[in-house]
């Protein structure tokens, strides 16, 4: 951390430059810059995403609510900077926004859903503690699908969440409001879940970067859940620095006994820096898996943009002395695996119910998965029928005999996963993230992803942006379209460096056009409410009066 002598006269100095953090694009290592060399302060910066989201959100719909603290959160900031104590954590003052299935204080978890609107944790998630003692300023919470149970991203109390490069397509999902704010530049980095796509997904349609880490690395407490063997959660940010910078602090809770999945950490595991070793790797040499049985080969105007990116990636992955080894075996099925040995159906039940029953979870609420579903349907999106695993989930089990054939199948598909990267003695695998653009607004369902195998296995996966759709009369930047970089368990940090020297190789991000826009900063005296457009939901979603 640089050195803050001389920085006591920090806020004349900035006075007399007037407004001059551009938080367009901006990173964690450009807003300490702005902020360690007195040229903005933090109340500043804050004020600058709250002026682009009160702004621009109309753009996205991507906000669900605002930190009603986040500007007193800025001023403690500045006020340590006038002390010049030198003592500063990784994150002190990122602007940091959290899907709305993490629990907070500040603000209600709703999960997007009306029956959560009044939900109140009163002890927030231990990852959102990991952040704030690193210095993140909780922005907000943004939209996801109703209860992450898909990848639309659209909620009963949030509505539908517009992809910022294409306003007829979906941002993906769950996590689809977190990509989109990122990508329109609401805040420097954002948090989401991921129990079958849910993190990469928003990533990929957003030209964004992210991380689903190996399970067992980031305690998943007080996070609304699914599945015990498929949910993580991890960071979205737009480079690859910014998600090690996370990754880090998220990783840095440790053993939790709430969630027991964190014992098998090797240990010193979850105190790992991320980022020191970022520069440090080589791409020469390697040997990357191309996942051939996760691609849609028929040329169409949805599958052919996807395919054309990845033959570009491979081909710089090539020149750069990389070996890509073909992977052809069938078993590598992404809609069989899924069908065959998804557990949500077996596992949400019973997770749903600890969730509600919690004493430290307050307000009113529902208090099993049964009786969420019993509310009136116009506080329910997602009405049962609508995805079998859910139906199925009301009526099923751990304790069903089928539960335990797919546990046995989850434990043939990782042995027969690790058996692929030693026989082709590989570094990683490579695969699009979905085999087709990301869908349009009021689809039934994001088709073409290809995230099961990572959420089954619990191996770790960055996803990273590598082209766009040609530009049309709705996206004219073109769709983005993302590459999941897949490893063997607990290896974060090479993953990391590996998407780095593919960052590297040139830049793929491009800023949706509207975000391009300078926004006038707005001097705040309290945090303006941004209300989500409810009424936004395509006409094939059954939903009553919002």
């Amino acid at each position: 951390m640089p050195s803050l002598v001389g920085l006591l006269l920090l806020t004349a100095v900035v006075s007399a430059q007037g407004h001059s953090f551009d938080p367009r694009e901006a990173t964690i290592s450009s807003t300490h810059h702005s902020l360690y060399t007195g040229l903005t302060t933090c109340r500043e910066v804050v004020s600058s995403f709250l002026s682009r989201i009160e702004a621009l959100n109309n753009h996205t719909n991507a906000i669900i609510s605002l930190n009603p603290h986040a500007l007193a959160a800025a001023d403690a900031c500045d006020a340590q900077l006038q002390s010049n104590n030198g003592s500063f954590g990784a994150l002190f003052c990122i602007p940091t926004l959290l899907k709305d299935n993490y629990d907070t204080a500040e603000l209600p978890t709703t999960g997007g859903n009306l029956a959560l609107k009044n939900s109140r944790p009163s002890l927030e998630a231990p990852v959102v503690t990991a952040l704030k003692k690193a210095g993140a300023i909780i922005m907000g919470k943004a939209n996801l699908h109703e209860l992450a149970l898909e990848g639309l991203s659209v909620s009963s109390v949030g509505g539908q969440t517009i992809n910022p490069y294409d306003t007829t397509r979906t941002p993906g999902g769950s996590s689809g409001g977190s990509g989109a704010s990122i990508a329109a530049s609401f805040s420097v980095f954002a948090t989401g879940s991921d129990t079958v796509n849910s993190l990469r997904s928003p990533a990929s349609a957003n030209s964004l970067f992210s991380c689903r880490p190996t399970r067992g690395l980031i305690s998943r407490k007080g996070i609304i859940p699914i599945s015990y063997t498929q949910d993580v959660i991890g960071p979205i940010a737009r480079s690859v620095e910014d998600v090690a910078t996370a990754l880090t602090v998220m990783s840095s809770i440790g053993y939790d006994a709430a969630d027991n999945a964190t014992a098998l950490a090797p240990p010193g595991i979850q105190g790992t820096d991320y980022t020191t070793s970022l520069k440090q790797g080589s791409l020469k040499g390697l040997r990357i898996g191309l996942l051939e049985g996760f691609f849609n080969r028929t040329a169409s105007s949805e599958t052919t943009p996807v395919n054309q990116a990845m033959a570009n990636v491979t081909a710089k992955l090539r020149l750069a002395g990389v070996t890509i080894v073909p992977i052809t075996e069938s078993l590598y099925n992404a809609s069989a695996v899924s069908a065959q040995l998804d557990t949500q159906r077996y596992e949400y039940r019973q997770e749903m119910d600890a969730y509600l029953q919690r004493p430290s979870l307050e307000g009113q609420h529902p208090e099993t998965l049964e009786e969420l579903y019993a509310t009136p349907p116009g506080n329910f999106l997602v009405i049962p029928s609508q995805y079998e695993y859910v139906s199925t989930s009301l009526i099923s089990s751990t304790s069903n005999a089928t539960y335990a054939a797919v546990q046995a199948g989850i434990r043939n598909l990782t042995l027969a996963l690790r058996a692929t990267f030693a026989a082709n003695n590989l570094d990683a695998m490579i695969y699009p993230e979905q085999k087709n653009l990301v869908v349009p607004i009021g689809s039934a369902s994001q088709s073409g992803r290809n995230g099961i195998l990572a959420a089954l296995t619990g191996t770790p996966v960055v996803t990273i942006p590598i082209g766009f759709s040609p530009a049309s009369a709705t996206a004219p930047e073109g769709v983005p379209v993302g590459m999941e970089l897949l490893g063997l368990p607990w290896t974060e940090a090479k993953l990391l460096q590996m998407a780095y020297q593919i960052e590297a190789m040139g830049r793929i991000r491009r800023t949706p056009k509207f975000a391009q826009q300078v926004v006038e900063v707005k001097q705040y005296e309290a945090v303006p409410s941004v209300r989500p457009n409810a009424a936004n939901i395509p006409n094939a979603y059954p939903v009553g009066v919002l």
